[in-house]
């Protein structure tokens, strides 16, 4: 290609049973016109070694590699660096594209000139039997992408502040030139400031209901989201959680801000809070229990949004 208009970036750490899915599902995309940057973050497994057998047969991919393993904020950014396409987007190397992802991103773009495009996207859960079967979209999700919607921003969907995946948008290359933006290294957790900063600086937002992405929750509960019951794991998504809301609070968006907090404490506390009913550490409770104090004392419409179980929950938590 001479002008290829994406680049994908795929950073992957130890995750060879997957990568072949997951480049898979970028050859079969709809519209051809990427490139994508493969970052191996010092693999130990075969990782690196399937990464260059794609290169080797498509000159759309790149492979980079990190010596040691420096994380998957600091895999993203090191590819962020090497960007030279008008439009950048995300796949994480465990997580699979569905085939029009690209057509239905980049074209919305093409059409609009708006800054950034966010889709929809279902989990990969494992049938027990060794393969995965996607899920339905979930209801935070449908809320945050559907209708369609076109050159648009947060203070006109707050809902959207909802959806803080990487890998569900493709965006402007210029807009993180513009706004110096990288991943926060050294933390878990690091797409929530990044997508609500996106989603407060960019000049115009783009939303399609199209199911985007498929995101894998690994049979071996390896992955990051599916380990909030060791506490360093809880402390990083906790502060991810609050540094999103201060970046909305700062920008001045607050029924973003209350969407957010209604959807935290409908969605992410509950399980939280049932860990630490069970936790053998104390410090686990108190560290929930100062965060649902914090929210609380931001909430004001978010709190009449809770169900009951919800709010029953959030009750105990305060007093951790």
């Amino acid at each position: 290609m001479d002008s290829p208009a994406v680049t994908v970036v795929v950073p992957g750490f130890d995750v060879a049973p997957y990568v072949g899915e997951a480049l898979d599902s970028l050859r079969a995309q709809t519209r051809g016109d990427w490139v994508a940057i493969l970052v191996d973050d010092g693999s130990t497994d075969a990782t690196g070694t399937l990464f260059d057998a794609a290169a080797a047969a498509d000159p759309r991919f790149r492979v980079v590699r990190h010596r040691n393993r420096r994380g998957l904020a600091a895999a993203r950014n090191t590819a962020l660096a090497l960007v030279e396409t008008p439009l950048v987007g995300f796949l994480d190397a465990d997580d699979r594209f569905t085939p029009t992802a690209l057509e239905r991103l980049v074209g919305t773009l093409e059409r609009s000139g708006s800054e950034l495009a966010v889709g929809a996207y279902v989990r990969l859960r494992s049938d027990g039997a060794g393969g995965y079967t996607p899920g339905p979209v979930q209801p935070w999700v449908a809320e945050a992408t559907h209708p369609a919607r076109t050159a648009i921003g947060l203070a006109e969907h707050p809902a959207l502040s909802g959806n803080i995946v990487a890998w569900s948008k493709v965006s402007r290359t210029d807009l993180w030139r513009r706004l110096g933006l990288r991943f926060p290294e050294g933390r878990l957790y690091e797409d929530q400031i990044v997508a609500q900063t996106l989603y407060t600086r960019a000049r115009a937002i783009d939303v399609i209901p199209d199911v985007i992405v498929q995101w894998r929750e690994r049979a071996d509960r390896s992955s990051i989201t599916q380990r909030t019951d060791a506490l360093p794991v809880l402390v990083d998504y906790l502060d991810a959680l609050r540094g999103g809301i201060e970046v909305l609070e700062r920008a001045g968006h607050p029924a973003a801000v209350q969407s957010r907090i209604a959807l935290i404490l409908t969605m992410d506390l509950p399980p939280l809070v049932r860990i630490g009913q069970r936790h053998p550490d104390a410090a686990y409770r108190r560290a929930v229990g100062a965060f649902v104090r914090d929210l609380w004392a931001r909430a004001g419409s978010a709190r009449g949004r809770l169900d009951e179980t919800s709010a029953l929950l959030a009750s105990a938590a305060r007093l951790w």
